[in-house]
């Protein structure tokens, strides 16, 4: 007992180190870009939600270098599982979510399209290195849309997005060197946060008998997704439903192109038939449940929340 208390507070601990990393690395890259001169909006929509990502990348690699594929994977798919049915769900039923930015409705369908690439891709058993590479030409393309599809958007979205940001202190006037300085610190957060969640998820596992997709799915992303929460919960409560939306959905596709994509280039993984069988299916139909929602008046509504977490507890359940 003593053993699975102390593999307990590793993980826990780890948690709480990766949720910070991720805070300081997200503010501080936020801040570099837009010195750089990069707009508000495109910073929000790629930097912010790629930083949002960061500990899922960082467990994800650690977990695949140290023979845990069964982790990393599980990891990805709770993410999204939770980022979309947990997050997404409680936003909305905090207050009804209006979205009005062109760019997120685009979004939802470029969601839909990585998820189901994933099919093809891992239908072998396998992510390889070549899987990895047509992945991150898929986080390329997703870049390059998003460039485009900002200088379309309406003039009261992009104030939405710079009155965000500088309220968040992601662009708040700073010293470079300081960003740079706090943008390490996150880093070396990240990677010693993740440290702890692979070791104690992998120990907690074992003390308990429960395979690492279990861990994976539940603890690892659920705490993996407290930065895309909190991102969430801060636009909500300032009426800013286009960032919360546009953040969750950013998420879910850099986690497949990003992390899928950059793991398996660096240490492809083996994929387990449940991934292809239960997993996937799960997210992907929590990712459609998503399209009628937001496309009829564009609004998720309070019940409509509830729904969507409902439909999380029920497919976890399942998956369990």
């Amino acid at each position: 007992m003593t053993v699975l208390v102390l593999d307990v507070l590793l993980l826990v601990g780890g948690i709480g180190v990766l949720y910070f990393g991720a805070e300081w690395l997200v503010s501080a890259a936020a801040r570099l870009a837009t010195t750089l001169g990069i707009s508000p909006m495109v910073v929000g929509l790629t930097v912010v939600s790629l930083g949002t990502s960061a500990p899922e990348l960082v467990v994800c690699l650690l977990a695949a270098m140290g023979g845990n594929s069964e982790l990393a994977i599980g990891n990805v798919m709770g993410s999204n599982l939770a980022n979309i049915g947990l997050i997404l769900g409680v936003t909305a039923l905090v207050r009804p979510l209006d979205v009005a930015a062109r760019v997120v409705w685009r979004e939802v369908p470029l969601m839909l399209v990585a998820t189901l690439a994933l099919y093809p891709l891992a239908w072998d058993g396998r992510l390889t290195r070549g899987d990895g590479v047509i992945l991150l030409l898929g986080l390329v393309a997703y870049l390059w849309f998003v460039f485009r599809s900002v200088d379309d958007e309406a003039p009261e979205i992009l104030d939405e997005y710079e009155d965000f940001m500088e309220a968040s202190s992601h662009i708040r006037a700073g010293l470079p060197w300081r960003d740079i300085l706090q943008l390490l610190a996150g880093a070396g957060a990240l990677v010693v946060g993740g440290w702890a969640i692979v070791e104690g998820a992998v120990a907690v596992g074992t003390d308990l008998g429960v395979s690492q997709v279990v861990i994976g799915l539940t603890v690892v992303a659920l705490g993996t997704s407290l930065p895309e929460l909190a991102t969430a919960l801060v636009a909500v409560l300032r009426t800013e439903a286009d960032i919360a939306v546009g953040n969750i959905i950013g998420s879910n596709i850099f986690n497949i192109f990003a992390i899928l994509g950059a793991t398996s280039f660096l240490e492809p993984m083996e994929i387990g038939r449940y991934v292809l069988v239960r997993e996937l299916p799960a997210v992907l139909v929590l990712s459609f449940l998503v399209v009628p929602f937001l496309w009829t008046d564009w609004q998720i509504r309070r019940w409509e929340g509830a729904v969507l977490v409902c439909s999380y507890l029920s497919l976890g359940f399942w998956l369990l």
